[in-house]
């Protein structure tokens, strides 16, 4: 299995000096309910930090006034209101759903609004409780292409069939086959499966074993598609997440997902010069 190197972050450039906002793309993320809004607020502030130009929250009404105060770069949309929902959805390059969405019923109507409007260029991210969700469902991929599942290992059991003890390189690889999905199975060292060779992050390590690890890295997913190319965004975002935890890591005991997007700006600008 190929291992990601240091190489895979030759994608992030030099911004050009003749830029806005727009530039860098519009995410739409969804998720966050009444228990779970730590998870979509984490999500969102690492696609901030990670560059994506104009970021909208879709989460419950109860999680409004913390977000703004978190994060006032965010827009934000009432998960409730469909309408408004389906005119920020028609906008985004990329959309992210799963983050703190919860199991209850209007997370799974959000997932099937997601599922039957999502444009051919548009990129979507599936994850956490939206992978559960889509994984108990009769829900289809209308562009296996453009989707990115990011399970942990017990949410790839239930959307593959596969036990953790038989998640071999082989058998994943074929069940991302007949997904026709790009895979990031996270774990101690988180694997990619897609079309292409199947690659590794060599990065990470037990100080990044903390709620909302995989909200940050999600977010980070979804704020590098916005930016840069497809494949190599995705292998960027792994390998970036990792790199910086296991630099905090040396002096820490626990890293948390916080820090790790805090520190994205530096590192991205260092990655951009080199």
């Amino acid at each position: 299995m190929k291992k990601l190197t240091p190489e895979c972050l030759s994608i992030i450039p030099p911004r050009s000096q003749i830029s806005h906002k727009g530039t860098f793309g519009r995410v739409v993320l969804i998720g966050g309910n009444q228990q779970y809004g730590g998870a979509i607020m984490m999500a969102a502030e690492a696609c901030v930090r990670s560059g994506a130009g104009l970021v909208t929250v879709v989460t419950d009404p109860v999680n409004h006034v913390a977000l703004h105060a978190r994060l006032p770069e965010v827009m934000v949309v009432n998960w409730y209101d469909l309408a408004s929902v389906q005119e920020i959805f028609e906008t985004a390059d990329v959309c992210l759903i799963g983050p703190g969405l919860g199991l209850e019923a209007h997370g799974q109507t959000l997932l099937s609004f997601v599922l039957n409007h999502q444009q051919a260029e548009q990129q979507l991210i599936i994850d956490g409780s939206g992978i559960t969700l889509f994984a108990a469902s009769s829900f289809t991929l209308p562009f296996s292409s453009q989707t990115i599942f990011t399970p942990h290992q017990m949410e790839w059991q239930r959307l593959s069939g596969l036990a953790i003890a038989q998640q071999s390189e082989e058998a994943n690889k074929h069940a991302q086959h007949q997904l026709q999905a790009t895979v990031v199975l996270k774990s101690h060292r988180t694997e990619i499966y897609s079309c292409g060779p199947t690659v590794q992050n060599p990065l990470g390590n037990p100080a990044m074993a903390t709620g909302g690890m995989g909200d940050t890295l999600a977010g980070m997913i979804a704020g590098f598609l916005a930016q840069f190319s497809d494949k190599g965004a995705i292998q960027a975002a792994v390998y970036l997440h990792s790199y910086i935890g296991d630099l905090l890591a040396k002096e820490r005991y626990v890293v948390l997902p916080t820090e790790i997007s805090a520190a994205l700006p530096y590192w991205m600008k260092k990655f951009s010069n080199s």
